[in-house]
């Protein structure tokens, strides 16, 4: 803004540093525009309130009253004060030059002499803004801070009052108090599917009455073993029966086929209660697929062995074993039949498996071979040790087709095996082969073995053994088991079709 000059400042030149206005652009007005906004006839300068349009004559303006007596005591001037104008920052231009072409557009108004905006009758100028000694123009002002207080000196130093630091507390714990308040209750609120689950429990436990299948598992299951082989890669899983005290376990032949050709491989016997001991084999029969193990434990739970002889279809059983090593593994079912012949090829050259089976439907699976079937008074009445399964790869699991050798036979060739190391079968000195024809069914003679009993007793190639001792025969597989069932030395009728005529002829049975 700028400064009203004095008359003395008049009268001496002073007054070249007054600001002069920018000379007014003054467009041309249509008549139209001029005769709605234009001025009244006669009037040249601003407005006169005093007049009306139609008046030619313009009185004095009138001049403002003195401000009262108050104001001025209040605001004015002392006597004696040095009147003092409102100037230009120092160092600026206050020659009274306007700038030229080339002025700096950015540069403040305070820099400039000439102010378009301001009333060049105004006393005062612009001046540069306040700012507080040794600051910066373009910097923030930063207030002054006192020294920062350590926690010890705010709990030791009695910096803070024991009163306020108590009250702190007490409102931290209010805050933490509220907070947990909050989210217990979002928590349990839940949503409209959520809420409190209150469950209705049986005031008795469950009843396990003896002869129930959880019974006779809690009594048979100790004496139940897994039993891990490895040998160099290869390795398997099988299961296994605690028949003596003294440590001796009755299983599978192909469970320990690797171990018994392998002085190197390891057999690993597992019980319920984890505890794991190294097994050596004792023998093996690989015509019955039988095996024993000793391991040296104390105390170890033996099953007991119930007679296998006494078992109908019909009666309910429970396999127990390790099914794909699955270890302590239950399930039930029924003897579905008796003195079933079956047979399978031997393993590396082993002469092939033969035996007179209990068959179940109990579940049995790869894994539960050498494990317990046991009727529900809790006896072992077989060796669980082969399954029938569909296709022709045989890698599937159970159809409701397991096999077990009935534990008179197991228990007769595990006595062997303990005393001898091996077991010997009776033998008629034969190969046979199934036939089946209108005439006859049973084993028919391939060959006769030279000086074998068969051959002593007349016993041609082509006969069809129908019968052995009281048993009939309707496969070589049931020939086999038919033999077995007697001992070695025995004098047993054997009869036989020869040319559609029946005849019976006394074999002495020999050893295989």
């Amino acid at each position: 803004m700028n400064e009203r000059a004095t008359p003395q400042q008049e009268e001496s030149g002073q007054h070249e540093h007054r600001l002069r206005p920018r000379p007014l652009a003054r467009p041309s007005v249509d008549p139209a525009s001029a005769a709605t906004f234009g001025r009244p006839e006669g009037v040249e300068g601003s407005f006169d309130l005093l007049r009306g349009p139609d008046t030619h004559a313009r009185p004095a303006s009138p001049r403002s009253a003195p401000p009262p007596q108050s104001l001025t005591e209040a605001f004015g001037r002392q006597p004696g004060d040095e009147e003092v104008l409102l100037q230009r920052p120092e160092g600026q231009n206050t020659d009274g030059a306007s700038p030229g072409p080339g002025g700096d557009d950015d540069e403040p108004l305070w820099t400039a002499d000439d102010d378009p905006w301001r009333d060049p009758a105004a006393p005062a100028v612009l001046g540069k803004p306040a700012l507080r000694d040794g600051a910066a123009a373009d910097s923030d002002p930063q207030r002054p801070t006192g020294p920062l207080l350590s926690l010890p000196e705010v709990l030791f130093g009695r910096r803070v009052k024991p009163v306020a630091l108590a009250l702190l507390a007490i409102i931290a714990l209010a805050i933490g108090a509220g907070g947990g308040a909050v989210g217990w209750a979002i928590a349990t609120a839940g949503d409209s599917l959520t809420g409190e689950l209150n469950i209705a429990e049986a005031d008795a436990a469950k009843e396990r009455p003896a002869g129930s299948v959880a019974d006779i598992a809690q009594q048979v299951a100790p004496s139940v073993v897994s039993i891990e082989v490895e040998a160099g890669q290869a390795g398997g899983v099988g299961s296994g029966v605690v028949i003596d005290p003294e440590g001796y376990v009755l299983t599978n032949h192909h469970v320990v086929s690797r171990a018994s050709r392998d002085d190197n491989a390891k057999v690993t016997v597992v019980f319920i209660d984890g505890t794991r001991t190294s097994g050596e084999v004792v023998g093996t029969d690989p015509k019955t697929d039988l095996a024993v193990l000793k391991v040296n434990v104390e105390n170890p739970v033996v099953i007991e062995v119930g007679d296998s002889a006494e078992l109908a279809p019909g009666d309910r059983v429970m396999a127990i074993g390790s099914p794909f090593g699955l270890e302590n593994t239950v399930t039930e079912g029924i003897v579905s039949a008796l003195n079933r012949p079956v047979t399978a090829p031997g393993e590396n050259g082993d002469p092939p498996v033969t035996y007179d089976a209990i068959q179940t439907d109990a579940a049995i699976n790869p894994g539960n071979s050498g494990g317990a079937l046991v009727d529900f008074t809790g006896a072992l009445v077989g060796i669980n040790a082969m399954i029938r399964t569909a296709g022709s790869t045989g890698e599937g699991g159970s159809i409701g087709l397991g096999f077990a050798i009935p534990a008179n036979q197991a228990v007769e060739i595990s006595e062997s095996l303990v005393r001898d190391g091996s077991m010997r079968h009776a033998s008629l000195g034969v190969n046979a082969a199934s036939v089946a024809a209108n005439t006859s069914q049973g084993a028919q003679v391939r060959n006769v073995v030279p000086d074998g009993p068969a051959a002593g007793a007349g016993i041609e190639e082509g006969d069809v053994v129908v019968r052995v001792g009281e048993r009939q025969v309707r496969n070589a597989a049931e020939l086999t088991v038919a033999v077995r069932e007697h001992e070695i030395g025995d004098e047993v009728p054997v009869r036989v079709v020869r040319g559609g005529r029946a005849l019976t002829v006394e074999v002495t049975l020999g050893a295989d």
